[in-house]
């Protein structure tokens, strides 16, 4: 089956779209290696004519199950649509199949599944990346036109920088939270993961706008950046070299010839500095803890998924979430432990007081810029199981938390596709996704990969 673009998919009537699932359906079965489809997905006849796109594990469905890849969610269904699915509906797009992901997205390689890790299409002995994994692997390797995945601090970048595609978190409040389960509220967004600039820009286009369920949503109307793309246009794109220095060699050379290739087409680079990595890294998992600690004790056998056997309540709450992953313990403990009597002002005071230099010190390199040019992830996807510790998972999310801090829009493209994929990213003002859509437009079509 040849790959089909949303862009492609959109011309088609419904007859044609109809084979074009059971075209995809054949296709998931021939490559359940992979493992980014948690279940091969049904043809719904709600949905006839409808143009099917893959949906993250923890974006609810209503009458799907939606199980944030976790144990201690098996069996819960969902009783309503998220608004982003809503939107899809209307736009005659439907859900197509749950993608696999780090449970409650708490990973960057999609090996914290209750349902096994998601394999990398460019060499199966590679992770996929997370927690976003499966969207990514499934629309790369063509067995999705296009999906959708959530950003806590690059869940839809580094993946897509992994696996060769293209992955945009917008900004905080473009596109509505209600019914995404909740992993750190101030943090998260949805974004699309496609196969080129033009389909993230039109699935951007069809899920973002208002929504009166959710108080985080900016009262704006969904984006327009499909009619405006205009790959022609120049800017100032800053680069931070002192960032790069802690990249491998390869994604190194990477960024500097996309440097070359931006002057190249017109844009004028500017160098720029800011506060050390090491800073966003603490700030971040400091804040996404905390916030997963509040939001994940909502599971706790009573209300939702599987209820433990038991005879007390103490019982009841502690066999029923001993079904939760390790990762997700842990984050939860050191979420809870910050938020603590006599540590909430020496972490997490200081932690959203950290956050607030780093939002000032974008605002100010972005006072003049049209965008900052970043790599994705320090380097190409490592083996499976070849992270050993905790905090060097973490290490690989230097240049992507922050974006989340700041609340702004970033896309990540690929430069380089062999032998293995290399992502860059570029950050953009608050509610500027249409600038860093320009800038991602020409630059994809110049390298032509």
């Amino acid at each position: 089956m040849q790959k089909i673009t949303l862009k492609q998919a959109m011309s088609l009537n419904a007859d044609e779209i109809e084979n074009l699932k059971k075209d995809l359906i054949k296709q998931i079965k021939a490559n359940l290696e992979l493992n980014a489809y948690i279940e091969i997905p049904e043809i719904n006849e709600a949905y006839k004519g409808k143009i099917p796109i893959l949906i993250k594990d923890n974006i609810c469905v209503k009458d799907s199950p939606t199980t944030c890849a976790s144990k201690i969610l098996k069996g819960f269904i969902s009783p309503y649509h998220a608004s982003v699915i809503e939107r899809m509906l209307d736009s005659n797009l439907c859900p197509f199949g749950r993608a696999n992901m780090d449970e409650f997205g708490m990973g960057s390689t999609t090996e914290k599944s209750c349902y096994g890790r998601t394999k990398n299409p460019y060499d199966t002995s590679l992770v996929a990346g997370g927690s976003s994994g499966g969207s990514a692997a499934a629309v790369a390797s063509g067995v999705a036109i296009a999906a959708l995945g959530s950003d806590t601090g690059g869940s839809i970048r580094q993946p897509a920088s992994y696996c060769g595609v293209v992955g945009l978190k917008p900004s905080y409040g473009r596109v509505s939270r209600y019914g995404l389960v909740a992993y750190s509220s101030s943090l998260e967004q949805i974004g699309p993961i496609t196969q080129n600039v033009e389909d993230a820009s039109l699935l951007l286009d069809i899920i973002s706008g208002r929504c009166s369920r959710d108080s985080t949503c900016v009262d704006m109307e969904s984006s327009m950046t499909f009619s405006k793309l205009n790959p022609d246009n120049s800017y100032k794109i800053a680069v931070l070299d002192d960032f790069v220095e802690s990249a491998s060699e390869e994604v190194q050379r990477a960024y500097y010839h996309t440097i070359e290739t931006l002057e190249g087409m017109g844009h004028t680079i500017v160098r720029a500095k800011m506060l050390d990595v090491q800073y966003h890294i603490s700030a971040y998992y400091i804040i996404a803890m905390a916030e997963a600690s509040a939001n994940l004790a909502r599971f706790d056998g009573v209300r939702y998924g599987n209820r433990a056997v038991a005879n007390s309540l103490e019982e009841l709450y502690y066999n029923s979430r001993a079904a939760f992953g390790d990762e997700v313990k842990k984050r939860i403990l050191l979420g809870s432990f910050v938020l603590s009597s006599g540590y909430y002002d020496a972490y997490y005071l200081k932690a959203q007081k950290v956050r607030e230099l780093i939002k000032s010190q974008y605002k100010e390199i972005l006072k003049d810029c049209k965008a900052i040019l970043l790599p994705v992830a320090p380097s190409t996807a490592p083996k499976t199981n070849a992270t050993k510790s905790s905090l060097e998972m973490y290490l690989s999310d230097i240049y992507t938390i922050g974006v989340n801090l700041a609340g702004l829009p970033s896309i990540s493209l690929p430069v380089i596709k062999k032998p293995l994929p290399i992502g860059m990213q570029l950050i953009g003002n608050a509610f500027d996704e249409q600038g860093i859509l320009d800038i991602a437009f020409g630059l994809e079509r110049e390298l032509l990969l």
